[in-house]
């Protein structure tokens, strides 16, 4: 499908099912199709992220990934209140990017354009994007540091592996590119290859413990995963933030998605999402069907062992070690930050 079609569909949706709403106050996209052009064509494996604006302080649960017209859409809300100051917004890694260009949609109260209006020019300012790699920083620090030991096993699987992923996000920010959540490794491969910093990367794969993966294990987790993983869409219940990435109109990005990237060689790289869904699929089985997820337990704690990660001490051991590794992460991130063209010296105005 053409990206010009699939935001045809979610502005539809946005026009039919979003702004009715009394509490609506605008919507805009977001994610890895903001820039791209309407005539490329949109994998299989990708769907159109939409931010729905809205006046409640508790927005509602998302509608997460769904089929509409054909296009593979993925709606999350979000109160106003977190859009509520522009230097907030620009100094955010995961939402500035958004408004770097004009990607919205629907924005009846004009707010959504003065936020554009405030940040598309500041966006590339020495000063914005190194606290934009601040944030991303600052949000492994904490992650990590508030791991629950007394949670269930996958859980804290899940609450050590973002946070360590955010590592590659700290990049991306500095290089001004899509933190992208799914690609993020090869992502970050493709920034430390051009900045000529590709030797850090094999530290970033360290740090996740896929480093020395083959692709024939990656095979057989991915293989482990799209069993637990239908079995789990099958008796899904007890609504979690999630919970459409674990549904079969999800699984072409989380099951075949993975499956492209071993064919294609990054077998590596296809590790972090397959880990991060498996988790997932046992947070909701253990809640809805407890003793399919005794049953196949064995799988995730196999996938995880793969990683060097058997107990809690490991995971703990594990969080350190990233946190160690912040200061020369930090200094890679100094060196794109002083090498990228794009990055202009302009200090501005507060808004």
């Amino acid at each position: 499908m053409k990206v010009a079609l699939a935001r045809s569909a979610a502005i539809q949706w946005v026009t039919e099912h979003a702004q009715p709403d009394a509490g609506f106050r605008g919507a805009y996209f977001s994610g890895s199709t903001v820039g791209l052009p309407d005539d490329a064509e949109l994998a299989p494996s990708s769907d159109v992220d939409v931010f729905v604006v809205t006046a409640h302080d508790n927005p509602p649960v998302k509608p997460g990934k769904f089929r509409y017209r054909g296009a593979l859409l993925e709606i999350s809300y979000l109160s106003w209140a977190e859009l509520a100051s522009p230097d907030d917004v620009l100094a955010s890694y995961h939402l500035a990017g958004s408004f770097r260009s004009d990607a919205i949609i629907s924005d009846p109260t004009g707010r959504l354009r003065e936020l554009h209006a405030h940040i598309a020019p500041r966006f590339t300012a020495r000063p914005w994007v190194r606290r934009r790699c601040e944030d991303a920083r600052h949000r492994i620090e904490s992650r990590l540091a508030a791991i629950d030991v007394s949670a269930p096993f996958h859980e804290q699987v899940t609450a050590w592996l973002f946070p360590t992923g955010v590592t590659c996000h700290v990049l991306l920010a500095a290089a001004l590119r899509n933190p992208t959540i799914r690609l993020r490794y090869r992502a970050a491969r493709d920034v430390l290859t051009e900045y000529g910093h590709l030797g850090v990367y094999p530290e970033l794969l360290g740090l996740l413990g896929c480093s020395n993966l083959s692709a024939h294990r990656v095979q057989h987790h991915l293989r482990e995963l799209a069993a637990t993983f239908d079995a789990t869409a099958q008796v899904a219940r007890t609504p979690f933030f999630f919970s459409s990435d674990i549904t079969a109109t999800a699984r072409p990005i989380a099951i075949d998605g993975s499956q492209a990237l071993i064919d294609s060689g990054d077998h590596r790289e296809a590790v972090f999402w397959i880990i991060a869904t498996f988790a997932r699929c046992h947070t909701i089985l253990a809640a809805d069907a407890p003793r399919l997820h005794e049953a196949l337990s064995p799988a995730f704690r196999e996938a995880v062992a793969d990683l060097g990660i058997g107990s809690t001490n490991d995971l703990l051991r594990r969080a350190e070690e990233v946190t160690r590794f912040l200061p020369r992460l930090w200094q890679t991130t100094e060196d794109i930050l002083t090498s990228n063209h794009d990055i202009t010296e302009q200090i501005t105005e507060r808004y």
